[in-house]
């Protein structure tokens, strides 16, 4: 398992490839899932106030959902 300090770094490679917030975003909300040892298998974690618009990875705009009902609300 990483340490803060190895996400530290991954992060700041992160950045330096491109790589976009959403994804980074994403990443934080899943390591938060899993720290708590909440399991997500077969489940999306959704952001209530999309990346896109400003939504960040904080408990409070976080929801688990099943991917049919997640991929309904995002239109795909």
């Amino acid at each position: 398992m990483a340490t803060k300090r190895d996400y530290k770094n991954e992060y700041k490679t992160q950045l330096q490839r491109g790589d976009d917030k959403g994804q980074i975003e994403r990443q934080r909300a899943r390591r938060m899932f899993d720290k708590e040892g909440i399991d997500r298998d077969g489940k999306n974690i959704d952001h209530i106030k999309p990346i896109k618009t400003g939504g960040l990875s904080s408990k409070s705009n976080l929801r688990l959902r099943s991917p049919k009902a997640n991929k309904s609300d995002n239109k795909r």
